[in-house]
């Protein structure tokens, strides 16, 4: 399990602001299965739903930011949980955009590519790995978007989200495997021991319309997503 706790340029668990998140929450003295718990919920719930410049921020450029995609909190979930000795790596895969229907303005969609990229953590713990996904989506947001689709019951995508039942996802921590967006996977990428290596290989954008990404969609995007979630 030693190639699943190493510390690299992406998963910087050393880094200070990391080492004092987990020294203030004290997770660093709790038993493997509850510290999974913890953090899990610390990332899913208190590190926001929202769309990052880049896949390839550190962990704690992440942590600092304070929100991310399935990419980014994949990567500060990882580091942290290498940080108190459980081993973990990514599986990535690529999966249709059609989940963003409603979080991004129809214009932008009609510009964004068909297929991106995506990932979600497996960890290995009491003998056996566990895929964990559900953290993508913090509850706050998940709870304004199952207001506004309150009677709706059944298979749901959009809005970030890709799930058999919007009023009952599985993204919740119980000991047991966690999804979000699962259901608009198309294929697997396969298993990577560290992320650093996945986000070399896999983009999801490149040229002018990476640079209108960083530096004015997203900016869209996410100011939307501040509305769904303060129920607006």
């Amino acid at each position: 399990m030693q190639e699943f706790l190493v510390h690299t340029p992406l998963l910087d668990f050393n880094h200070p602001d990391i080492q004092q998140l987990i020294e203030s929450r004290r997770w660093h003295t709790l038993e493997k299965p509850a510290a999974l718990k913890a953090i899990y919920d610390f990332v899913k719930d208190e590190v926001f739903f929202g769309y990052s410049a880049t896949d390839s921020l550190t962990a704690s450029e992440v942590l600092q930011q304070g929100y991310g995609q399935c990419n980014t909190k994949g990567t500060l979930l990882m580091a942290l949980l290498r940080a108190v000795g459980i081993p973990c790596r990514l599986q990535g895969f690529v999966i249709s955009n059609d989940l963003k229907q409603g979080v991004m303005p129809t214009w932008i969609l009609m510009l964004a590519p068909k297929t991106i990229i995506h990932s979600w953590v497996e960890v290995y713990i009491n003998d056996h790995w566990l895929e964990l996904e559900g953290y993508i989506i913090d509850n706050a947001y998940l709870k304004a978007i199952q207001q506004r689709f309150k009677h709706h019951h059944g298979p749901f995508k959009g809005f970030g989200i890709a799930t058999p039942c919007l009023q009952k996802p599985d993204n919740e921590f119980v000991g047991n495997h966690t999804y979000i967006q699962r259901d608009s996977i198309i294929k697997s990428l396969g298993f990577f021991t560290v992320p650093d290596s996945f986000y070399h290989r896999f983009s999801n954008l490149t040229g002018i319309k990476k640079w209108l990404y960083q530096h004015w969609l997203r900016h869209v995007i996410n100011r939307r997503i501040k509305r769904i979630r303060a129920g607006l």
